[in-house]
């Protein structure tokens, strides 16, 4: 009986030695599987310029796009092998955190914007750069936020943009119908059009858009900001390592010349030259960690 006994323990032993060992494999962080893999998936969004969208060829463009090619090679300078394969993973302003939290994607980098809220599904780089909401409205129509009591706001649907939207029209007193849209050029059309008679989002984003419309001479962009979002790259929660690491490629992207070669791919300006320089030039020297 004790002999069968033992034996019974040393195979139970065994096997949770060997399930300990597929566990630990199982629960390998993302560092060790871009080693393996020499790739390295990063998640954008295809309606989200001047930050993340498709370009005239169809391929993965904007400023957090670029800044995220330049992160990982940081990451392979790290891990001491050749470059990373970059595979784009399209998300949307819906799916774009379930990509993170189910594994379908290691980086987030899109105008994502971090909050306490946010953390408790996905962890955070340092911030990557820092806007505010404002308005973008049509100048035969209201000319203050105020004014838009009564009136058709667009904004994007599932964003903390529309939290704050909500939040700034109970502040104000203002009884307005909120528009939810599923992507900003459905806005665009829907202010072009005079369908709403404003559209609410990142004032970066605002003034793209303002751009791109069918006519521009009849927007007005707001001066001030309504909010202020501060943006990073989300990734898995808990991967402390992969975080540490991003966070170290951004750090020396930050301290060097390469955050503005960025700028210059992106909007054809360097940081110092960008609307805002001021915050963003502090933006990054505050962020960027020593070694």
């Amino acid at each position: 009986m004790k002999r069968r006994s033992g034996l019974r323990m040393a195979a139970a032993l065994f096997a949770a030695a060997i399930g300990g060992a597929w566990s630990g494999a199982a629960e390998a962080g993302t560092m060790d599987r871009l080693k393996q893999d020499k790739a390295i998936r990063i998640a954008f969004r295809e309606d989200a310029p001047p930050f993340s969208f498709k370009d005239d060829k169809g391929q993965p463009a904007g400023f957090m796009v670029e800044l995220c090619r330049d992160v990982a090679k940081g990451l392979s300078d790290q891990l001491g092998g050749g470059a990373l394969d970059t595979r784009f993973v399209p998300v949307t302003a819906t799916t774009r955190f379930d990509a993170i939290e189910n594994g379908q994607a290691d980086l987030l980098c899109e105008a994502t914007t971090a909050t306490l809220s946010r953390r408790a599904h996905v962890d955070f780089s340092i911030a990557t750069y820092v806007d505010g909401a404002s308005v973008l409205v049509r100048t035969d129509g209201p000319i203050d936020f105020a004014a838009l009591k009564g009136r058709k706001i667009g904004v994007l649907a599932g964003t903390t943009t529309q939290e704050e939207l909500d939040n700034s029209l109970q502040d104000a007193g203002i009884t307005a119908e909120v528009v939810p849209v599923t992507s900003h050029a459905e806005g665009l059309a829907m202010l072009d059009r005079a369908a709403i008679s404003a559209y609410f989002a990142d004032r970066a984003i605002l003034a793209f858009l303002a751009s791109r419309s069918a006519a521009p001479q009849n927007l007005a962009l707001a001066n001030n900001f309504l909010t202020v979002e501060p943006y990073a790259l989300a990734l898995p929660r808990g991967d402390q390592d992969f975080r540490l690491a991003v966070d170290r490629a951004l750090s020396r992207i930050y301290r060097s010349d390469e955050i503005n070669q960025v700028f210059k791919r992106s909007f054809g300006t360097s940081v110092a030259g960008a609307q805002g320089s001021g915050l963003l030039q502090t933006l990054y020297t505050i962020s960027a960690l020593p070694e």
